[in-house]
């Protein structure tokens, strides 16, 4: 009989944490294919999107942690195969497919006022006629872009500077009535109808209740999580914790969850009822600030010690690491950050600063750190690794690169 989980080191805690994120497995030494990306993406349940490409879209970042080198345009492949989706899973998020009805309930509480989302529902409520003539053209010409419909006049400003056809498509794309079929080459969405991009089996397949689909959503979260507190199995899927807390007690009755304790944690946890004793991890990763390791930061602190803050709107001369900050996997433990960019005007890619974890060797971490830097330039295509002077693991991490 498997030794039961009742009680768990900070160490088994991390081991079941990294093996359920899919650090236990061994990297290919061929590139992985979009199957293998699709596999892996439905392992974690949700890769978070981000806009900011000062190294590498984040969103390609998680698989490279895990598959090494993949096939950089799987993600658009398999959302085009009806694969995968977008919506607000974790923020926006790549999700499989298969969990498209799981978010129906809230996409109807959108649609129906019952949740209110700021300047999509009061620009709904204010001009719906023409958010209803903008669903009339898609249902009527096909996909279409946000620029494609803009009656803007002046220069764009911010990021979130939208005009209204933006507002308009994101207030569909919320309540579910369109979706990204794709994204073009600026990485703006393409919307079209659902039944134009999902599987007619999701598109015919059964609406769980919010009570049903909430729960299951409650259960994805621990499997992706391996153990983990109410408070962790509520953010995964941006539930409202004082909303999940009966649902979580539902399903410790059922025995789908079981409740444990883990060394260290104030709060009690949660492991998943055909959780293994977990095994020895030895793995090495350059975390995205968004890969869904490290997402959640006071879980950070809690599992791995570890105090990490993104200082991409922190003024410059404020900030502590630096602009894109990643945070360093090695062993079962993470043991720094790194502050990175992609030059690819000279192919370059630039570590700004290299920093350790108090306590750390630089000894013991520098050669697989080194190995992991030679892989992704090399998957980057690009030419070049330069190390800056900032931070104690610059001088170190150069050493090793240009050995």
């Amino acid at each position: 009989m498997p030794r039961r989980l009742d009680a768990l080191s900070i160490a088994e805690a991390r081991r079941l944490a990294l093996t359920a994120q899919g650090f236990a497995v061994s990297r290919s030494a061929s590139a992985s294919t979009t199957a293998e990306v699709v596999a892996l993406i439905r392992r974690l349940g949700a890769v978070q999107i981000d806009s900011v490409n000062v190294l590498v879209r984040s969103q390609e970042l998680p698989l490279f942690a895990r598959l090494g080198n993949h096939d950089r345009a799987a993600i658009s492949k398999a959302t085009a195969q009806g694969r995968l989706f977008e919506y607000w899973g974790h923020e926006a998020a790549h999700l499989p497919v298969e969990i498209q009805p799981l978010f129906r309930w809230k996409m109807n509480a959108a649609r129906t006022g019952k949740v209110t989302h700021w300047g999509l529902t009061s620009f709904y409520r204010e001009n719906k006629s023409y958010v209803r003539r903008v669903l009339r053209h898609i249902e009527t010409n096909g996909a279409v872009t946000a620029r494609a419909l803009s009656t803007r006049t002046t220069k764009k400003g911010t990021w979130w500077d939208w005009d209204e056809a933006k507002t308009a498509l994101e207030y569909l794309f919320l309540t579910g009535e369109v979706m990204a079929s794709s994204r073009g080459s600026d990485f703006a969405r393409i919307y079209d109808l659902p039944e134009r991009v999902l599987p007619a089996r999701v598109v015919k397949s059964q609406t769980p209740t919010e009570h049903e689909a909430r729960r299951q959503l409650l259960v994805r979260a621990a499997v992706a999580q391996g153990v983990a507190t109410a408070d962790d199995l509520a953010d995964y899927y941006r539930q409202r914790l004082s909303v999940v807390k009966p649902l979580i007690a539902e399903l410790v009755e059922d025995g789908v969850l079981r409740e444990v304790t883990v060394e260290g944690w104030r709060e009690k946890a949660f492991v998943h009822r055909n959780t293994a004793p977990p095994k020895r991890v030895s793995a090495t990763a350059l975390l995205s600030p968004f890969d869904s390791l490290v997402w959640c930061r006071p879980r950070n602190e809690r599992l791995f010690d570890f105090h990490y803050r993104i200082e991409i709107y922190t003024p410059k001369p404020k900030r502590r690491f630096g602009y894109y900050v990643l945070p360093i996997l090695c062993g079962e433990a993470l043991v720094g950050r790194l502050d990175m960019k992609a030059d690819r005007a000279t192919s370059t890619l630039r570590v700004e600063g290299a920093y350790l974890e108090d306590g750390v060797s630089a000894s013991k971490v520098v050669v697989p750190v080194a190995r992991e830097l030679r892989s992704m330039a090399k998957w980057l295509s690009l030419e070049r690794t330069f190390v800056g002077k900032r931070g104690d693991f610059s001088r170190p991490l150069r050493l090793a690169l240009h050995k």
